[in-house]
C-alpha cells in the first residue's frame, strides 16, 4: 500500500459517521504551508484566504469588479475621493464585528506586497475612517483601477491586529469573515486541510458570478484531501473516494476522460501558462544577456508537450499578458520565437558566466512544474552551463524561492511555476513584470527602471481608455529585459465527479455555489 492510498483509507475511515451529501472531498493541486495571502501568491495559499476571509471588491467572471464586503460607494466628480460604506452583517469568525479599522490595516498592509496594491499607492494620498463602517480614499490624481485593486483575490480582509502583523512576516492565525471557517485542530499538513461553513455568514443576494455574487455555502465542510500521487489521484476520484481534482494533472487525463460519472473541464475563463524565472538579484541572470540566452533555449513545443499534455490543452504564444486576452500582444518576441542553441551559448558567455553553478530549484509534488524544470535543465547543459536541481515538495519550493540568499546559500538561480492569467493580462496586475527597484516586488526581484516608467505611461494612457501604443511599448521592452520567460500557454483541466454541481467559472476554485447531490 503506498503512502497516499494510506493516507486516503484514514480519511476516509474517519469520515464515515458525516453525512455523505455533506462533505466535498477534494484533493488539491498542493499541500497547504502557508496561511497567509498577503504574502504569498501560491494558489493553494489563495484559494485558502478565499474560504476563510472577504474581500472589498470581487472580479466577476468577465474580471469585472463587483462590490462584495463594500454595500455603498460615492466617487466625487473629481475622481479623488472614494467612500465605502461596508454592508450591513460583517463579522468575523470569533464574533467580532468587521469596522473600518480592520479594512484600512487590511488593506495598507496588503499594498505593500501585491502588484496592484503597489500600483495604488502611488496615487493613494491618505486612507482614513469616517465612522466604524465607513472609510475614505483620497487620491493625489485620478486612478483608473481603484475596484479593481480592491476586489484583487488576495486583497483580504483581516482584523486589525492580524493585518499589524509585518507584511513580510506570515499571519499565521486563520480569524476572518468569509464563508467557511478553518478547522485549525484538524489540519494535518501533508495530509488533510478541513474548512466548515460558517452559518454566521451572510451573502449577498446577487447570483454567484465568478469570484463576486451571494458565496452561498452548499454542504457543511469542505475537507482537502492531500495525495500527490497522480494515480492515486484519479483512482480516488472514480472510486468515490473523493469528489472533486483540483488541477488534474495531464497524465491523467487519458485516464478519466472517458469514465463514466466523471466531468472534466476547465474552471478558469482565461488560460494558463508556463514561465521560466530567474533570480535577477546575482549572476549570471543579473546580466539581460543571460536573461535572453534563458529565452533562446526554450522551445515552447517542447515545454508544453512535456508539461501540459496532449496540444488539445496547449498552444505557443509569446504574450505576457496571455494569447486571446485584451492585452494579448506578441510584440518585439520576433527574435526568441525559434530556439537558437548556438546563440544562447554565446550570450550566457557574454554575460560573465564561466561555468559556475546553476541553482534550479524544483518539485515533483506538481507534474508540470517539475517537467518544465527536466527540460530547461536539459537545454542548459546542452549550451554547457553547470546546472544543479534541487528537488523537494511545493511547499519547501515555495519558502526557498521567498530567500534573497546567494544561491550558494540556500538562495536559487531559477525556478519554475504556472500561473493562472487571470491576474496576468494587465500590465496593472501582473505580478512578474514588475519591475520596481525596492525589493518588494515578486521572487526574481527584476529592477528595471524603464519598465516601470513604461507601465506608469501604460496607467497613465488607461485613464483615458486602452492604449495599444503604450501596450506596445511596454511590451517590446519586456522582450528586452524578460523579467520571466514564457514557456507556452494552456488550459488546466479539473475533474468531478457528476453528482457535485455549481462549479463556478473563476480565477480560482472556489466552494461555496457547490451542492453535491
Amino acid at each position: 500500500m503506498t503512502l497516499g492510498v494510506a493516507l486516503l483509507a484514514l480519511i476516509v475511515a474517519a469520515g464515515r459517521g458525516e453525512a455523505a451529501d455533506k462533505v466535498l472531498r477534494v484533493v488539491p493541486h498542493a499541500d497547504l504551508k502557508v496561511l497567509d495571502p498577503h504574502t504569498n501568491t501560491a494558489t493553494i495559499t489563495v484559494m485558502h484566504g478565499a474560504m476563510i476571509y472577504d474581500t472589498l471588491f470581487a472580479w466577476d467572471s468577465k474580471l469585472r469588479p463587483q462590490p462584495q464586503m463594500v454595500g455603498k460607494e460615492q466617487v466625487s466628480p473629481d475622481r479623488l475621493v472614494y467612500t465605502f460604506t461596508l454592508r450591513p452583517g460583517l463579522k468575523f469568525h470569533d464574533g467580532q464585528p468587521v469596522t473600518a479599522k480592520d479594512v484600512i490595516t487590511s488593506v495598507k498592509r496588503w499594498m505593500v506586497r501585491n502588484t496592484l496594491g503597489q500600483a495604488l499607492t502611488k496615487f493613494v494620498d491618505k486612507i482614513e475612517a469616517a465612522d466604524d463602517k465607513t472609510f475614505v480614499i483620497r487620491l493625489k490624481e485620478p486612478f483608473a483601477f481603484v475596484e479593481m485593486a480592491l476586489g484583487s483575490p488576495d486583497a483580504d480582509i483581516m482584523r486589525a491586529q492580524d493585518a499589524a502583523t509585518d507584511p513580510f512576516k506570515a499571519v499565521t492565525t486563520t480569524i476572518g469573515s468569509g464563508p467557511f471557517r478553518f478547522v485549525s485542530g484538524e489540519w494535518n499538513p501533508g495530509a488533510k486541510v478541513v474548512y466548515e461553513k460558517n452559518r454566521d455568514y451572510i451573502p449577498r443576494s446577487e447570483p454567484a458570478d465568478g469570484l463576486a455574487g451571494g458565496k452561498v455555502v452548499r454542504v457543511d465542510r469542505v475537507e482537502w484531501v492531500v495525495l500527490p500521487d497522480s494515480f492515486t489521484k484519479s483512482g480516488a476520484l472514480q472510486r468515490g473516494e473523493v469528489d472533486m481534482i483540483d488541477s488534474l494533472p495531464q497524465d491523467q487525463l487519458p485516464v478519466l476522460e472517458h469514465v463514466q460519472g466523471i466531468v472534466i473541464s476547465r474552471v478558469s475563463p482565461i488560460d494558463s501558462y508556463g514561465i521560466i524565472r530567474p533570480n535577477s538579484l546575482y549572476p549570471p541572470f543579473n546580466n539581460p544577456k543571460a536573461r535572453q540566452a534563458l529565452a533562446l533555449i526554450v522551445n515552447q513545443r517542447e515545454y508544453a508537450s512535456a508539461a501540459f499534455g496532449d496540444e488539445h490543452w496547449w498552444r505557443e504564444c509569446w504574450s505576457f499578458f496571455v494569447c486571446g486576452s485584451a492585452n494579448g500582444t506578441e510584440a518585439g518576441s520576433d527574435s526568441f520565437r525559434r530556439q537558437d542553441l548556438a546563440r544562447a551559448k554565446q550570450l550566457l558567455a557574454e554575460s560573465g558566466y564561466k561555468g559556475e553553478k546553476i541553482v534550479l530549484i524544483t518539485t515533483q509534488e506538481i507534474p508540470s512544474i517539475s517537467a518544465l524544470g527536466d527540460v530547461t535543465a536539459d537545454n542548459l547543459r546542452k549550451i554547457g552551463a553547470n546546472v544543479e536541481v534541487k528537488v523537494s515538495d511545493w511547499g519547501t519550493m515555495v519558502a526557498r524561492r521567498a530567500k534573497k540568499d546567494p544561491p550558494d546559500q540556500g538562495g536559487w538561480n531559477l525556478f519554475h511555476t504556472t500561473v493562472g492569467g487571470t491576474n496576468m493580462t494587465s500590465p496593472i496586475s501582473n505580478f512578474a513584470i514588475n519591475s520596481s527597484c525596492d525589493g518588494k516586488n515578486w521572487f526574481g526581484w527584476p529592477c528595471d527602471a524603464e519598465t516601470e516608467k513604461l507601465r506608469a505611461a501604460y496607467i497613465q494612457a488607461a485613464d483615458e481608455g486602452p492604449s495599444q501604443a503604450a501596450l506596445e511599448a511596454l511590451h517590446r521592452h519586456l522582450w528586452q529585459t524578460l523579467p520571466d520567460i514564457p514557456v507556452g500557454q494552456y488550459v488546466q483541466p479539473f475533474a468531478w465527479r457528476s453528482n457535485i454541481t455549481g462549479v463556478l467559472h473563476a480565477p480560482l476554485l472556489v466552494f461555496w455555489n457547490i451542492a453535491k447531490n
